[in-house]
């Protein structure tokens, strides 16, 4: 096995252990946003080092693992935003241990916390 097809395969099982781990992340997490960030910084990096490895394995792959490594690099993150912003928009909940909603801060419509508060303790 020559060295080129021996660094291919151990790219792609890097890969294959991000791509292992994005889905850990997306058993894990607590809320929906948590579970949507894990899984796509995982599967674009694994996505990524799994093309890389294969177009080391087979160079006469590698322009076409390229353009498919350049599609998950533009529609990863794309599609992952813009399901996060319905599910926001859609008022799914966050969990209890969110700290700060941005979006709903550059919205401007974050509620008064003491709103909150007497929301809660009417319910």
């Amino acid at each position: 096995m020559d060295m080129l097809k021996l660094a291919g395969a151990i790219v792609a099982l890097i890969g294959s252990v991000f791509l292992l781990l994005g889905a850990l992340g997306v058993l894990r997490m607590p809320d929906l946003y948590n579970r949507m960030q894990a899984g796509t910084k995982a599967t674009t990096l694994g996505s990524l080092l799994t093309l890389t490895g294969m177009g080391l394995y087979h160079p006469a792959w590698l322009p076409q693992m390229i353009m498919l490594g350049l599609f998950v690099v533009v529609t990863n993150p794309l599609s992952s935003h813009a399901l996060a912003r319905a599910a926001h928009h859609s008022k799914v909940t966050m969990s209890d241990k969110t700290v700060d909603d941005a979006l709903e801060k550059m919205n401007g419509t974050e509620s008064d916390p003491q709103e909150k508060d007497s929301e809660e303790k009417e319910n």
